[in-house]
């Protein structure tokens, strides 16, 4: 492993997530705002928690009470007055359910003065989920969609058919009170009405297209969860003022400053990334090749959201995937590294936020008799990469803006 790229790369992660915690972004969301009734607080996601801590900061006992639910592992402590619930993710599970139901609680019968602050980032659609199927129905379904390399916008169109509170039906189960939306964004282009599957924004997405996804994937769908994909969501609220606060653009924005700071030039392919993982990682080798021969120490940056065809049973995320296909392309060129995390600092149903791999790492799997092409079959970059020290480790963030992947050329000196 090349030491000194390595280190690098852990100080582009760490500098990039640090600029986009959603503390001061929350702070200036509420700043100056003035709310005439009760103030309840809602908070879903995996950046629930943080967005909570930093809204209860800024509000004190203005806000009456709260219910938070996040991804398991991510409350870091007690928040005066609010009830904080982890649950599953990426499927949703009975917590979910529960922590869902705290909520609507926490909103039933509020008046036309009062307002309901709704802090939402990724994640809140599998985190805050009341589903109109047997929960155990809806968790098949999540599964399949997550296996059969449907994209997330895909996803969500389903997914705000199946439940009670998606697709917009949150908001209007807190008529008449005010919904005040604040929004950190993990989905290319910021589409308020995919984000979470949009519990408080009128829904854009037709019945046409979720069963033309449903037939286009080969979903398993019973003769109720059917009949849900042709019942219209709602088109129109008139309760909700919406602010986002953060997206992979400003991600991207960081992880390229940090990367300016340690010499490198950086290069912003794009922050729309949507593909297969392992084609991105390819992709990022290819650019590093097409430019070995430089004088100039570079930075590639892609920022956005990769997919993973399941095809295997083992375990890994779309960052580990991506980083891995990497290696392949890079193997013997000492000067290249590619690496990918995500935000939220996990990476599919994994620890790790992400991986790494440079120009050694192909060489120091086959020698520990480890086979890439393998285990990219097997989708088992978890294990592979933990072999040779390429797992990226951050904990959980309280952030979510999507994904970074970066690829770094040092020029020989």
């Amino acid at each position: 492993m090349n030491k000194l790229l390595r280190a690098h790369a852990d100080q582009i992660i760490a500098s990039a997530i640090h600029a986009v915690m959603p503390d001061e972004a929350v702070a200036r969301a509420l700043g100056g705002k003035a709310f005439p009734g009760r103030v309840l607080l809602v908070s879903a996601g995996k950046a629930g928690w943080q967005m909570a801590k930093a809204a209860s900061d800024c509000l004190g006992d203005r806000i009456d009470a709260g219910v938070v639910v996040t991804k398991y592992g991510h409350v870091m402590g007690a928040i005066a007055n609010f009830e904080c619930y982890e649950a599953g993710h990426p499927v949703p599970d009975e917590n979910s359910f529960r922590g869902t139901q705290a909520a609507l609680n926490l909103v039933s019968d509020l008046q036309p003065e009062d307002t309901v602050l709704f802090l939402l980032s990724g994640g809140g659609s599998a985190l805050f989920e009341k589903p109109l199927v047997p929960g155990e129905v809806l968790q098949d379904i999540t599964k399949q969609l997550l296996a059969c390399g449907a994209d997330i916008v895909e996803i969500n169109t389903i997914r705000k058919r199946l439940s009670a509170v998606k697709g917009g039906r949150f908001a209007q189960l807190c008529a008449p009170a005010q919904v005040f939306s604040v929004v950190l964004s993990d989905i290319l282009g910021d589409p308020l009405d995919m984000i979470a599957s949009g519990p408080a924004y009128p829904d854009a997405s037709t019945c046409e297209q979720a069963l033309a996804i449903a037939e286009k994937y080969a979903l398993r769908l019973d003769a109720a969860a059917r009949e849900l994909l042709k019942k219209e969501t709602p088109k129109a609220l008139y309760n909700v003022e919406t602010q986002i606060t953060g997206s992979v653009r400003e991600l991207c924005f960081w992880a390229a400053e940090a990367a300016q700071k340690l010499g490198y030039e950086p290069v912003m392919l794009t922050d729309q990334l949507c593909c297969q993982a392992k084609e991105a990682g390819s992709f990022l080798s290819s650019v590093l090749k097409t430019h070995a021969g430089s004088k100039k120490n570079l930075a590639f940056l892609a920022g956005g959201e990769t997919v993973v065809y399941l095809m295997g049973k083992g375990k890994g995320g779309r960052n580990q995937e991506l980083a891995l296909s990497a290696a392949i392309g890079i193997e013997g060129n000492a000067q290249m590294a590619v690496f990918s995390v995500g935000s939220d600092g996990t990476d599919g149903p994994t620890d790790a936020a992400g991986g790494y791999t440079d120009g050694d790492t192909a060489r120091e799997l086959r020698e520990k008799g480890i086979d890439v092409y393998k285990v990219l079959q097997d989708n088992d970059a978890y294990n592979a990469l933990k072999e040779v020290g390429g797992l990226i480790f951050t904990g959980p963030t309280g952030t979510n803006v999507n994904d970074v992947a970066l690829a770094l050329f040092r020029a020989e000196e």
